[in-house]
């Protein structure tokens, strides 16, 4: 039951992503970083913003609402079951896309090279 539950709220998140959510989507949908990634991914009991499944690379777009405190238990447990969990700001995303991206690259070959 949990689980249908689960599927609902992410249908829902991706309905209404956040400004920040649909500009970084618009970069990571239909593989134009080399990678397939899904939005709203069940992991664990949460939901994460952006998953790559092949590579367990999970992103999360933090907005006012998140601290590293706040946010250590939901990482721990998306990382055991494992996913590496990489975590950028709202005003990151919307100010600076290209930087974003360069580091999503770079954790894309690095998981590659991990294989």
């Amino acid at each position: 039951m949990a689980e249908k539950r689960l599927t609902a709220t992410a249908r829902n998140l991706r309905r209404d992503m956040t400004d920040a959510e649909r500009k970084l989507w618009q970069h990571l949908r239909a593989s134009q970083l080399g990678v397939k990634f899904t939005r709203q991914f069940p992991v664990g009991g949460y939901i994460v913003d952006f998953a790559c499944r092949s590579l367990r690379l999970a992103i999360e777009c933090d907005g006012g609402q998140h601290s590293r405190e706040s946010d250590a238990a939901r990482t721990e447990v998306i990382e055991a079951h494992g996913y590496r969990v990489i975590r950028f700001w709202n005003h990151d995303i919307n100010e600076n896309p290209d930087g974003v991206l360069a580091m999503i690259a770079a954790e894309i070959e690095l998981a590659r090279n991990q294989r």
